[in-house]
Order: structure tokens, then C-alpha cells, then sequence
């Protein structure tokens, strides 16, 4: 066999392939003298002109390269190309020269080839990639056969993106059908953009790439709930995190240890950061992403869908030289959207407005707004301390946590600066307590505190599906009970393209408005409970946030089922 003769030779180096093959009794002279006259005349590689001639087969060239390089035959099967790498280099320098890009290391090209030694050919690569290329050796059916697979593959990805991305953002496309067909070989950097600019259309806050044991899910949070979207196979989950890690400068080395980071991208004209998250499951690492718009602007308090009577209430508040107003409900319930709303209540020429915040979710002119950065030693309560130094008019704390940061905020009130805070808390009255477990006397929240604001967001019915049908007794015993009123056909989606068949299309807050007036003030000071607290506020014309969500209900902008998932109603 050709492989045994090779063994007992003493090394190739510094011999011509021409002669190993004729020491062989591969090729003849006659047929080494012909190709070396084409050589002449074209200057291509010994070797692929004798392919050509059929003066010897693919397998046996690349035996005798390998002697003669002391390289080792790539594999082609078992390689998982990188696409970065494959974007890099031009199919038609690929064919010509029969290589094919296999990834990216250490700041070098790293191409498989049928013949490592053209040393043109390695040039041409350096060339197009910008980076000094290093070959590796394969057979020649094997790298023509990835060519045609690779760059196929990219080109399908490609115009896929390309037609994806020409539709209109307006433009409905099922998630579905965007990533069904993927293949285990698809290329890797086409399919998280695809997966980005697919869950911004779609309008996720969030997507979760989850391994699982035969596939990869992938799911987003729309409108706060969570649905599947598609699932791929298994053996791209790997690649994808490695793509997303690098995007976002972690370490893609290490998968044992949850990591975070960012990644900064512009996609469909939208300036985006997405933090990304990672965490090591049984089936591998779950990535989550939080897609962030940077330029948004800032919505009206109408727009959140405060009620009037809620609404001219809390902009009387909002309008006072000082004091501490409190946004409260869970995470996820907007309450930062509604601190944002509440500073498009001022004239931003005339004031001063600073904000702390982790994150700073969405940047604004006219505001300067702080990052909390721990590792910095700036925390929210050293960043208030800071704010405190800066003339502040109105001072945005993106969430009261800690002792320091509340005492710290209660001060800024009651030392003549307007002070938005958000706080975690169940309800308005619960934020009263919940200071008071921070380490703020209660005396100091009655001096400090004007107002709290609870809130949960709720879906709203799709505008393109929704139709009236008739109401369940439950909705309408509910609707009498609550609310005093007969209403017998409700709204309802019945799901569409639009909403993915959920019935449902954006959200809208439900509200209540707690007003710290003399008598709760007094009460809060005497060491009242939470209960008595409420009895007088509601006895003072406080409106509980269910009353808010199920005149939502009777107006057919939401369901019962939709307010029950969201808010409290016994």
C-alpha cells in the first residue's frame, strides 16, 4: 500500500513531489515531464494539474503531500466550519484555488487546501481576509464538496436575511417559518442576527435560548408572556452561544460559571443594547437575552393608560417643588416606564433632571442619567450622594433597594428636590411598610413621601381580531358586583397573524393612586396597619387598582381572564 511505502522513507522535506511520486511508481517521467511544460505555462500547483492529467488520484496526492509537508489529512467530515471565517474569503478564490475557510484562531485564517504549499494561493487569502492564513492539508474531492455545501449554505442564509430584512418592520412574519429547515452546518452569525431583528419585530422584551435533550428551544416574552417560537437542532445551541458570547465580550471559554453581558447593534434602523445572560443547564448553557431600544422617546401618562381621575392626581404631584413619589408593583409591571412618563411632565430647559439607574434601560436628551456600576464602587446610594452635589431639580432613582438608598431619598425630599423613586411592593399601602422595613422612620415617610402609584400591566385585545361575543356569568356577576353595571357582550380577540393567534396586542397599565393626605399621614405616624391605612384612603376616595382593571374589562380593552392573571381581585 502506498501509506506502508511512505512509512519506511526517511522524511519527504526539501524533496520535489514530482520526484516522490516518481520514486513511488505513481506517475511516470513521461507524464511528470508534460505536466511540469503545462506548469510552465499556467503556474498552477504540480499536483492539481496532475489530478487533472489523471496521472494520480486525490487520495494518493494527498498521502504524498502529507509525507512530504509532515502534515497531518483534515477530516473534512468531522469539522464544524466557522462562518465568520467562510464570510471572509470569496467563493470564487475558494474554487480556484480548491481551499475552503475553516475558522478563526489566534488572529490567523486557518484554510483547508489541497495543497498547503501555494504559497499564492495562501497570499490571495491573506489578502481577502485581512489576516495571515495558515494551511492545512485535505483531499481535494472532500474541500470542493464543503465549498459547494458552505457557500451554498451561507448564500441560502444570506438571502433569507436579505429578504427578511427588506420587508417592512410592520410586516408579519410567523417566527416559525423564519427558522424552520435549519440545518446542523447553518451559518451561525446569519442566525442570531435573524433571531434578533425576528424578536424585535415580533416586539420581545426577552429571548430565551434553552438547550434541550433532542433540540434547542427558542422563546420569546411578548407582552409579558412567555411563548414558544421554534426550535432547532441541538447541535447548533453550542455554536450559537459562542456567536452571542463573542458579540458580548465574555468569556467563551468558560461555561460552568453564569456570566454577564452586553452586546451594542443596530438592526432595522433601531439602535439596540441587548444584555445578555448565561447560565450552565444539564443539556448546556441557556442564554437570555433583554432587547433594549436606545432612542425611545418618552410617553405621555394618557398613554400608559392612567386613568383621568388617577391621572390629574398624580400630575398634581408630580408638578410640587419636592417631595418623594413611589412607583411600585413587580418586576415587569412598568414601573420604569411610568417614572420616564412622569418626566415628560417638565419643562426639561428649565429643570435639572438626574437619574440613577440599573440599567439605564433608555437614554433621553436632556436628562443625565447615571449607570450604576458596583464593580466602580458607584451603588446606588453613592450615586444619590453624587446626584445630591449637582444642583439636582428632580432626581429619578431607578429602585430604592437598601437602608442608604431610601434614608438617602427620603432627605432629598424633605430638603426641597423632587425625588421618583421605584420600590418592590404589592401595593400602595404595602409601600408604606415596606420604607419602614428599609430602615425610614415612620415619621420621616409621612414628612417625606406625597404619593405612591401601584400598577401591573395587562394585555390588551388585538384591534385586527377582536370581535363581541357573549360574556360568561362569571365576567358578569363580576361586573355588576364591582362596578354596578349590565353587561352582557364583551369584547374579545379570537387571534390572527398580527397577535400569533393570542388574542392579544400590546399592553396597558391598571393603576392605583395612594395620596399621603393629612389624616393617612397621621394615621401612618400612629402606627397604624396596613388595613386601616387602606380603610381610610379608600374612605377618601383612593380607587383600588381593581376597579381600574375591570372598567378596563367593561370598556373592551382587556379581558376578565387577562386582569385575573394580573391583579389581585378578592
Amino acid at each position: 500500500m502506498l501509506d506502508d511505502r511512505l512509512v519506511v522513507r526517511h522524511g519527504g522535506k526539501g524533496k520535489k513531489i514530482g520526484e516522490i511520486l516518481i520514486e513511488l511508481g505513481i506517475i511516470t517521467n513521461d507524464q511528470l515531464a508534460v505536466a511540469l511544460k503545462r506548469q510552465e505555462q499556467d503556474r498552477r500547483p504540480l499536483g492539481q494539474i496532475l489530478l487533472e492529467m489523471d496521472a494520480v488520484d486525490d487520495e494518493s496526492l494527498a498521502a504524498v503531500l502529507s509525507y512530504q509537508l509532515d502534515q497531518p489529512i483534515v477530516d473534512l467530515a468531522k469539522v464544524r466550519f466557522d462562518t465568520d471565517a467562510i464570510g471572509k474569503v470569496p467563493q470564487e478564490i475558494a474554487a480556484r484555488h480548491h481551499l475552503i475557510p475553516v475558522m478563526l484562531r489566534e488572529g490567523r485564517i486557518h484554510v483547508a487546501m489541497a495543497d498547503p504549499a501555494d504559497r499564492a494561493a495562501l497570499q490571495e487569502v491573506a489578502n481577502a481576509a485581512q489576516l495571515p492564513a495558515v494551511g492545512l492539508l485535505a483531499l481535494r474531492g472532500e474541500v470542493d464538496r464543503a465549498i459547494q455545501q458552505q457557500y451554498d449554505s451561507l448564500a441560502r442564509m444570506g438571502e433569507q436575511v436579505r429578504a427578511f430584512t427588506a420587508a417592512s418592520p410592520q410586516t408579519y412574519i410567523p417566527t416559525r417559518s423564519v427558522f424552520e429547515g435549519l440545518k446542523e452546518d447553518a451559518p451561525v452569525v446569519q442566525i442570531v442576527n435573524l433571531l434578533v431583528t425576528q424578536a424585535l419585530r415580533d416586539r420581545a422584551s426577552d429571548v430565551h435560548i434553552e438547550p434541550q435533550q433532542d433540540r434547542v428551544r427558542l422563546r420569546f416574552r411578548v407582552d409579558g408572556v412567555l411563548r414558544d417560537v421554534a426550535a432547532i437542532p441541538p447541535g447548533l445551541g453550542p455554536a450559537i452561544v459562542s456567536r452571542i458570547k463573542v458579540m458580548a465580550n465574555m468569556n467563551i471559554v468558560e461555561k460552568r460559571r453564569a456570566q454577564d453581558g452586553q452586546i451594542t447593534m443596530s438592526l432595522d434602523d433601531r439602535d439596540l443594547d441587548i444584555r445578555v445572560a448565561t447560565a450552565e443547564t444539564i443539556w448546556g448553557e441557556k442564554v437570555t437575552l433583554r432587547l433594549l431600544e436606545r432612542a425611545r422617546s418618552l410617553l405621555s401618562l394618557d398613554a400608559l393608560g392612567m386613568p383621568p381621575g388617577i391621572g390629574e392626581k398624580y400630575r398634581v404631584l408630580v408638578r410640587q417643588p419636592y417631595g418623594m413619589i413611589v412607583v411600585t408593583g413587580p418586576t415587569g409591571s412598568g414601573k420604569t416606564t411610568t417614572l420616564y412618563a412622569s418626566l415628560n411632565e417638565f419643562d426639561r430647559a428649565e429643570r435639572n433632571i438626574m437619574t440613577i439607574e440599573d440599567p439605564v434601560e433608555y437614554t433621553f436628551g436632556d436628562i443625565n442619567q447615571i449607570q450604576v456600576n458596583a464593580q466602580a464602587g458607584l451603588t446606588f446610594d453613592t450615586g444619590l450622594r453624587a446626584i445630591l452635589r449637582h444642583d439636582p431639580d428632580v432626581i429619578l432613582v431607578g429602585e430604592v433597594r437598601d437602608t442608604e438608598t431610601s434614608q438617602l431619598a427620603i432627605h432629598a425630599s424633605l430638603t426641597g428636590h423632587l425625588v421618583l423613586c421605584s420600590l418592590h411592593a404589592t401595593d400602595a399601602v404595602g409601600a408604606l411598610l415596606r420604607l419602614q422595613d428599609l430602615g425610614v422612620e415612620r415619621f420621616l415617610i409621612a414628612s417625606g413621601v406625597s404619593g405612591i402609584v401601584s400598577q401591573r400591566l395587562v394585555r390588551k385585545i388585538c384591534p385586527d381580531c377582536i370581535n363581541v361575543q357573549e360574556a360568561d356569568i362569571r365576567t358578569i356577576d363580576t361586573l355588576r358586583r364591582e362596578l354596578g353595571v349590565e353587561k352582557r357582550v364583551l369584547a374579545r380577540g379570537s387571534g390572527c397573524s398580527r397577535c400569533a393567534g393570542s388574542g392579544y396586542f400590546d399592553r396597558v397599565g391598571v393603576f392605583e393612586l395612594l395620596e399621603l393626605t393629612p389624616s393617612v399621614k397621621a394615621l401612618l405616624q400612629d402606627r397604624a396597619t396596613a388595613d386601616q391605612i387602606r380603610a381610610q384612603a379608600l374612605s377618601e376616595g383612593m380607587r383600588p387598582m381593581r376597579l381600574d382593571a375591570l372598567e378596563k374589562v367593561s370598556n373592551d380593552v382587556t379581558s376578565l381572564d387577562e386582569v385575573q392573571r394580573n391583579v389581585f381581585l378578592a
